[in-house]
Order: C-alpha cells, then sequence, then structure tokens
C-alpha cells in the first residue's frame, strides 16, 4: 500500500467554496491539498453558466449582506493578482408586484427584505416605481403594479473565471491541487481524518467537504437528507433587433419576483453571438447526482419562452441559441450550512448552496480558512450552523 501523504488540510470539491477555501488556506501558509473528482470549472456541477448574479444587499436575509461585501472586495484583489475578469457593477434591478408570497431560494418578501438590508446598511440604491423602471428599462414588460429595486453596485461574476483565478492563486502559494480524483471515504482518527480517494491515502488534521451536489453522498443518513439536488436549466435566447440596448452598459442584471415562478436574467455579455441569459428557479428533485438529465429538450425550451420569456422580455426571439442544466443543493429552510460535523469535529461541512451561494463563495472561503487556521474570521459564520437543522444530531 502507497505511503500516507499529510497536509494540514484537506478540501473536497473545488468549486465555488472549495477553490475560495483553497486558495485563502494556502496563502496562509497551511499545507494543503485540494481534490475534485474532475477538472474545474466544468459543467456538470453548480459553478458555470458564464455569470452569476452579485448583488449587496440580500434578499434571502440581512445576515448574509457582510458575505456579500466582502466578496466583492475580494474579487476585486484576485483581479489584480491575476488579471482576470471576475466582477462587472452595472447594476441590479428586483422588482415585484404588491403582495406577492411567491418564494426565492426559500424566502418570501424578498423585495422588502432587500430594501430593508440597503437600508440597514446603507447600501446605494433607488427605489422605483413601475413607471420609472418602465422609462428607464423599455426592453421589460410591467404589467404596471411592481415596485423596484435598483442597486447600482450589483452585477454579475464570471463563475469558471472565478474558480480558475483562485487555483491559480492556490498553486501559486502551494497548494497541491489534484484534479480528476475523486473522494471515496474518510476515517476520523485521533488527531484528524485519514482520507482516500481513487488515487491514494491522506492525513489531515482538518477535511473540508465542498462537495456540492455530492455532499449528500459522502455525509450518508441522516444528513444527506438536509440537501437535496434539483435540475436548473439556464437558456440564452438570441435578441430579434439591435442589440445595443441590452448590452452591459444599457441593460441592468435583474430579478423579477411574480407568480407564480420568479425569474432572472442577464446583459447580453457577448454581444448578438451570445444572446440574453434568462433564468428561473426550479424545484424539480433528483435522488442523486447522477440521475440529472444533462439533456435539455425542445420542448422545455419553447414552454420557457412561452410562459414567462415571451410576456416580459419581447425583444427576445422564440429561438433559444443554447441551453445547458446546472444543479441546486438546497438546504429546508434555503439556508447555508457551514459548520463542524457533529459526529466528526476534524470535518467541516461547507454547503452555501441553496441556489444563491455564489456571490458570497469568495468571502465564505476566506472565513473558513481563517476559522480552520485558528483566526477570528472578518464575517460571523453563526447564523449557518447544522444545529437549526438537525438540533438532535448536535451535540450541546
Amino acid at each position: 500500500m502507497a505511503a500516507v501523504e499529510s497536509y494540514d488540510v484537506v478540501v473536497c470539491g473545488l468549486g465555488a467554496m472549495g477553490s475560495a477555501t483553497a486558495y485563502q488556506l494556502a496563502r496562509r501558509g497551511v499545507r494543503v491539498l485540494g481534490l475534485d473528482r474532475l477538472s474545474p470549472p466544468h459543467r456538470f456541477g453548480s459553478t458555470h453558466g458564464d455569470t452569476r448574479v452579485t448583488r449587496q444587499a440580500i434578499g434571502e436575509g440581512l445576515a448574509y449582506v457582510p458575505l456579500a461585501q466582502r466578496s466583492h472586495q475580494l474579487w476585486r484583489e484576485i483581479e489584480a493578482q491575476t488579471g482576470a475578469e471576475l466582477l462587472t457593477t452595472n447594476g441590479l434591478l428586483v422588482l415585484a408586484s404588491p403582495g406577492l408570497q411567491t418564494r426565492h431560494h426559500g424566502k418570501t418578501r424578498f423585495l422588502e427584505t432587500t430594501i430593508e438590508a440597503a437600508r440597514a446598511f446603507s447600501i446605494d440604491h433607488e427605489e422605483l416605481s413601475a413607471a420609472e423602471i418602465s422609462s428607464r428599462y423599455p426592453q421589460l414588460r410591467l404589467s404596471g403594479d411592481e415596485s423596484g429595486y435598483f442597486e447600482p453596485g450589483g452585477g454579475f461574476v464570471r463563475p469558471e473565471a472565478a474558480v480558475s483565478a483562485q487555483l491559480e492563486l492556490a498553486r501559486r502559494s502551494g497548494a497541491a491541487i489534484r484534479t480528476v480524483e475523486a473522494m471515496t471515504g474518510y476515517v476520523q482518527d485521533t488527531d484528524g481524518v485519514t482520507v482516500t480517494t481513487t488515487a491514494g491515502r491522506y492525513a489531515a488534521g482538518t477535511l473540508v467537504l465542498a462537495a456540492g451536489a455530492w455532499l449528500g453522498a459522502i455525509l450518508g443518513e441522516p444528513y444527506a437528507r438536509d440537501f437535496a439536488i434539483s435540475r436548473q436549466v439556464l437558456h440564452w435566447y438570441a435578441v430579434d433587433g439591435p442589440i445595443e440596448p441590452y448590452l452591459p452598459d444599457r441593460f441592468p442584471v435583474f430579478i423579477w419576483d411574480r407568480q407564480p415562478v420568479s425569474f432572472y436574467g442577464f446583459p447580453a455579455i457577448d454581444g448578438r453571438d451570445g444572446g440574453l441569459k434568462v433564468a428561473a428557479e426550479q424545484a424539480v428533485p433528483s435522488a442523486t447526482v447522477d440521475d440529472v438529465s444533462r439533456e435539455v429538450g425542445t420542448g422545455e425550451l419553447y414552454g420557457f419562452y412561452d410562459a414567462i420569456v415571451r410576456d416580459h422580455l419581447p425583444g427576445l426571439a422564440r429561438r433559444c441559441i443554447r441551453a445547458v442544466t446546472c444543479m441546486y443543493t438546497t438546504t429546508p429552510d434555503g439556508d447555508f450550512v457551514i459548520d463542524r460535523h457533529p459526529e466528526h469535529p476534524s470535518v467541516v461541512i461547507l454547503s452555501p448552496c441553496s441556489g444563491h451561494g455564489f456571490k458570497h463563495s469568495a468571502a465564505i472561503g476566506e472565513a473558513v480558512a481563517a476559522t480552520v487556521a485558528g483566526e477570528v474570521p472578518v464575517v460571523d459564520l453563526s447564523p449557518f450552523s447544522l444545529q437549526r437543522l438537525r438540533p438532535q444530531s448536535v451535540p450541546s
């Protein structure tokens, strides 16, 4: 049997959260090994699709605001170190009709909470009427009863580029990054953990599980039931007419809270050839990662256009340039889990997904790395304990 290699920390999964954690550990001088069963960035998990929404006022709850704000600072630092283009602040628009009770990432009152967060944290924003939204953005067709929130510092982050940049920085700082090497199990030892993979065995003081949709299979029951997998479809529709009104300098990222399904979209970041990305949150559960269909049928593309796009984005053609699937890994309340395993104290569960994790990933990686390294993190992670979901399983 091959000798066991030793590290301070093993990070399993190198998507949004894992790549950020590995980088932040390595820059602190921690001996870190990053593992991934595939070769990130890739299109088989939850960290792809060209763009991810980012905003500083968070409608999912005020506890998220410091994470988003710190992530914006970190994206700029990473850009300066790598030359990568990660964060574009072309503005974010949130709009909704009064009295809606739709659930967005597990939360109601999304627009109201966004405004409350902006006021509480003094985030630059505007509160808009339907007439003001229509005047500013005629590309959107409103019903007329909507109100809105505009955040000039919001926009989008490029997920593939962000993962690549952080893995590059992790390597520069001495991290061992091994891809196409799947973790097959781990054992809690007296002094830490022993991790087995398809290629070897590794000893470490701490194991960080940032495996996304694969997390449930690693944890097993009863914890796996707290991380449900659902298939999502991302669409890029052609623009029918001049492209200029849909370019980032004239069209914002938007989140439209509506009945029965909320949806979101981006400007044409790649011009006419790239089209306009539009998608909705879909709660279609899958039992395992292997059950998720990667194919997008023609009926899905036309059905989404007819149900949502046609009436709200009249400038888009009924022609989908491309479509891809991704996965949400969602907790029962839609909030993150960032905590020690209740039975294995050397294992950190890092599952800030639930469809809204990417915008926070840089700061989460920093906070987890600081905690593991014995520092006081910049951002408080206590709201994301596992105990709220499984109090009977967590020692007091």
